[in-house]
């Protein structure tokens, strides 16, 4: 990649990112078909997403169709003439290597993390394993399942202090999530889970602040501080929340911090072998810990998304990041026939 950041180096504030050669020497309209929707509880925030990506994707001159897919409607994929599909999914199929492995099956060039990656990436208890093995690290955790020993799960619980963070094992956006404070609190939020997903996540509660760091194209992106108006960072802080959630460049950090921190994000996103994208969020806790909270292999494109934001602060507007974004799945040996494609999505979680 050209320009003033080599991929695998952080951006640094006054930096740019070059669109690269392939931008400057291939510039021919691309016929792109965008998937937004969905069958997840993310399903609004994806149409939202999409939207946005395909309009931007229009304004720098690409034929786009919007496509709203399914499990029981595919037919998106089989339309003729595809150059790429920017996946614009939240949520499980989407953001899980479903889709993902739709594509390879097809032949067809897509945005994002290959479906193993994606697969990791959706399941937090596999990604935090991969983070712990990477040499980062992340909040301890309990899985609690419906067939559980209430024994075994009490005394597994017990190992956690309250507060503690009650979450879906897969999803995003903090759809389903509780920060329960007390054990009353984690006893209902467990069981609200299993009656919904049959699996419910534990996690050590982590005070302190709140950070995220996008990765584009192996290069991290300036950190943001995430500042919600209360204490928890929940949807309606995430998508509702104009005034009261602040977005902060100048948080202060050093500058040996930040590219520590970047470095650590490009790490989480490589342990899980993602590409093209993702978003790292972190914790720094109250002894001044670095600790990974999760990562998003497909960023949300909407008014308050963070990787649109951190890409604009390095000069970056939303439309030429959506057209970087499809021009990198173009330029990648991974329109591959369907018969050279060796992976798919792992069956379970």
């Amino acid at each position: 990649m050209g320009g003033a950041c080599l991929a695998g180096n952080p951006a640094k504030e006054g930096d740019s990112i070059s669109m690269g050669k392939d931008a400057a020497t291939i510039r021919e309209a691309l016929d792109v078909t965008v998937l937004m929707g969905g069958p997840s509880r993310e399903r609004e925030v994806s149409l939202q997403s999409g939207q946005a990506v395909a309009d931007a994707l229009e304004a720098a001159g690409h034929r786009v169709t919007r496509s709203d897919i399914t499990p029981e409607d595919t037919r998106a994929l089989d339309r003729p003439g595809i150059d790429v599909v920017f996946i614009a999914l939240h949520g499980e199929f989407g953001e899980s290597g479903e889709v993902q492995t739709l594509c390879e099956q097809r032949g067809l060039c897509y945005t994002g993390s290959p479906p193993n990656a994606s697969h990791l990436g959706m399941d937090k208890a596999a990604s935090k394993e991969h983070f712990l093995r990477a040499g980062l690290r992340t909040a301890d955790w309990v899985l609690v399942e419906s067939a559980d020993d209430p024994a075994s799960v009490t005394t597994a619980l017990d190992a956690l202090s309250l507060p503690v963070v009650v979450k879906p094992l897969a999803g995003g956006s903090s759809v389903d999530v509780a920060l329960c404070r007390t054990a009353d609190q984690r006893t209902e939020a467990i069981e609200t889970l299993l009656d919904v997903y049959g699996l419910a996540m534990v996690e050590q509660f982590v005070a302190g602040r709140e950070y995220t760091v996008g990765i584009l194209d192996e290069t991290p992106l300036p950190v943001i501080e995430v500042v919600p108006q209360n204490s928890f960072y929940d949807y309606h802080a995430k998508y509702a929340d104009d005034a009261g959630t602040q977005y902060i460049f100048e948080h202060g950090l050093d500058d040996e911090t930040i590219a520590r921190v970047q470095q650590d994000a490009l790490t989480a996103h490589r342990s899980l072998g993602c590409r093209d994208l993702s978003r790292v969020d972190f914790i720094l806790d109250e002894q001044g810990v670095w600790q990974v909270l999760e990562i998003n292999t497909i960023p949300g494109f909407t008014s308050h998304s963070l990787v649109p934001k951190a890409a604009a602060r390095m000069g970056l507007d939303f439309t030429t990041l959506c057209d970087r974004i499809v021009r990198l799945a173009r330029r990648r040996q991974a329109c591959v026939s369907p018969e050279d494609t060796t992976e798919a999505v792992p069956s379970g979680r």
